[in-house]
């Protein structure tokens, strides 16, 4: 479940904790939690709901002026309409992640088997280690650029660029993404063939 940056700005300040989503099935659910930009939510209810029952307030709590603007951000009826209660429970643990880059030589021999494992279970082969190279040298670069640097479609590139984030090796930017800290400071000690093409 993603937000628009204005939204997670809000949800930071605890302006938001209402999301509608169209889904044939749901993505989260209650008593479960999602990571996000804005902190982890908590996420306490998950309902099934029809447009008619959608209140003004409710739509100034998702984030939206009022309901008719929540009802045309929602586009065309595809499934099920869900609205999905949360609180922020705290800060996204990956960010101070981010920042720890004295790694120790057990870090990174850590770090090396996380990324071996991903790579071994890529059907498209071996790629940690040059997504991450490709992001060090091409900063700020949209995802369907960087996906078509590897011939590879942009949906399953992005996904892959989230596990790495999940190490604490990337960072979103507005568009396209860089390498945090951590993710510089491994680069550096693990530094293995040519860099990419800039």
């Amino acid at each position: 479940m993603l937000f628009k940056r204005p939204v997670l700005d809000r949800i930071a300040a605890g302006m938001v904790t209402l999301a509608f989503r169209r889904w044939r099935r749901p993505t989260v659910r209650a008593g479960g939690t999602l990571t996000t930009p804005a902190g982890v939510l908590a996420i306490e209810a998950v309902e099934i709901v029809t447009a008619d029952r959608v209140t003004e307030a409710e739509a100034r709590l998702a984030g939206f002026a009022g309901r008719d603007d929540l009802l045309a951000d929602l586009g065309p009826a595809e499934g099920e309409l869900y609205r999905i209660a949360f609180r922020l429970q705290g800060e996204d643990p990956r960010m101070a992640l981010r920042q720890q880059d004295d790694l120790t030589a057990e870090d990174v021999a850590a770090l090396r088997e996380r990324l071996d494992r991903l790579d071994r279970a890529a059907r498209h082969g071996a790629w940690t280690r040059a997504v991450l190279r490709l992001i060090g040298a091409q900063p700020g670069t949209r995802a369907p650029e960087l996906a078509a640097h590897f011939g590879r479609d942009t949906a399953s590139f992005k996904t892959d660029v989230r596990k790495l984030k999940a190490l604490g090796l990337t960072e979103s930017l507005e568009v396209g993404y860089r390498l945090s800290p951590r993710g510089r400071a491994l680069l550096d000690r693990i530094a293995e063939g040519p860099a990419p093409r800039s």
